[in-house]
């Protein structure tokens, strides 16, 4: 896959995975980008920005780097490997957009978050736009990818976990008590969490809104939530 961006490159040469090559625009003025990729050996290849604008769709700041997939684990991998009082992990219902998958990577490496579940199917992919709008955050939170949300809830309920859901008119997220094992469940942009997912929840919960917009961005909403549940503890 391809990833892109100042910020996502060196936190990908930091981390030192494989890269296997290097894109860089022909005017590209971060020497110390430059030398690091040299000191690690990678195969720099120079181009103009419309060959790296046909490689990837954003902002790439005259650099693309070709890498692995971004690894990916199973729920059991990670779960049962928390040492941890209180687990937290969270668990995206068919989201869709990539920046709202990065936008909660980011939050979530931010606070400490455990882990990110995600289906296999009908859900954003992990392309060069969620790396970069996580700003390299992924690289230090598990994705998780299961291949049903309803199995995997019940799975984390048999392991102590207490599954609470998100909408816009439920209970107020401030009045329920965190200190357990916690899956915070996020929906889809424009569905929000399904019926069946809902239908397996311990707790829906809801952020009051008093102003003129009746609802927020997903990653908004995931962010405040999952603050409130880390200060709560």
């Amino acid at each position: 896959m391809y990833i892109y961006g100042k910020n996502v490159a060196r936190e990908k040469i930091s981390s030192k995975d494989k890269i296997r090559k290097a894109y860089i625009s022909d005017n590209f003025k971060d020497k110390d980008i430059i030398n690091k990729l040299r000191d690690n050996k990678v195969k720099i290849i120079f181009v103009n920005n419309k060959e790296l604008d046909r490689k990837v769709d954003g902002l790439h700041q005259g650099i693309v780097l070709e890498i692995d997939d971004i690894k990916t684990y199973d729920l059991d991998e990670i779960v049962d490997n928390i040492d941890k009082e209180y687990p937290l992990l969270v668990m995206l219902d068919h989201l869709e957009d990539p920046h709202n998958f990065g936008a909660i990577i980011r939050t979530c490496e931010a606070l400490g978050i455990d882990g990110i579940i995600i289906p296999n199917d009908r859900s954003v992919n992990i392309n060069g736009t969620v790396v970069k709008t996580s700003v390299g955050a992924i690289e230090y939170v598990p994705i998780i990818r299961v291949p049903n949300l309803n199995t995997t809830i019940k799975k984390l309920k048999d392991k102590g976990y207490w599954i609470v859901g998100t909408d816009m008119s439920s209970t107020d997220y401030r009045t329920i008590d965190y200190k357990v094992p916690i899956c915070l469940v996020i929906g889809n942009e424009g569905k929000g969490i399904s019926k069946i997912v809902r239908d397996n929840c311990d707790y829906i919960a809801t952020i009051p809104m008093t102003g003129k917009i009746n609802s927020l961005n997903a990653s908004v909403s995931c962010g405040i939530i999952l603050s409130h549940i880390v200060g709560d503890r």
